[in-house]
């Protein structure tokens, strides 16, 4: 999928459901070391749709992940995102995760990229683009309200994609 962006670049996103995100994440690894790579997990546990990324933040630190930013306890939103950017080792190969909202038939899909994403674009929002590599995890339909409607978003939908990324990240680091 293509999208414009407002710099008028074009990014190259593929849309991926949860059975082909191993793949990706695969062939990240297979490109740099566990050790240098950091999971940005962004969002926040104060609106339901938003919650992926602190709640796969969280599911990763469980199992054993040193190199995580953004859990439950600890989120990395649009108050201190760019703050905690600036506490990544420079040499670290970010991978950006961010729930986002989109068209009916995207809704329970994955936008991949080799390249960073825009955080809160679908909500209108300003903030630094983040990663090397980047996943949005598209929770429910865009809309007129972006808002209500992460609010409004169902919070089974939205912990069942992040279980879906954790495990992709999982069946990435296990040989074929």
């Amino acid at each position: 999928m293509r999208e414009l962006e407002s710099n008028s670049s074009i990014r190259l996103r593929q849309k991926r459901n949860a059975s082909e995100l191993p793949h990706f994440f695969r062939s990240v690894f297979e490109s740099h070391a566990l050790e240098q790579i950091t999971f940005v997990c962004i969002g926040t546990d104060r609106s339901t749709g938003d919650a992926l990324g602190p709640l796969l933040g969280t599911a990763l630190e469980l199992r054993g992940f040193t190199q995580v930013v953004g859990t439950l306890a600890h989120p990395c939103d649009a108050t201190n995102l760019e703050a905690r950017l600036r506490g990544i080792p420079a040499d670290h190969i970010v991978i950006a995760i961010d729930a986002c909202l989109g068209q009916p038939a995207m809704v329970g899909h994955y936008l991949v990229s080799k390249q960073p994403l825009q955080p809160a674009e679908s909500v209108g929002g300003r903030l630094p683009a983040v990663g090397h590599y980047s996943i949005a995890a598209v929770v429910n339909v865009s809309g007129p309200k972006p808002y209500w409607t992460l609010q409004m978003t169902s919070l089974y939908k939205v912990m069942q994609m992040a279980q879906q990324i954790e495990y992709a990240i999982e069946a990435g680091l296990s040989p074929l």
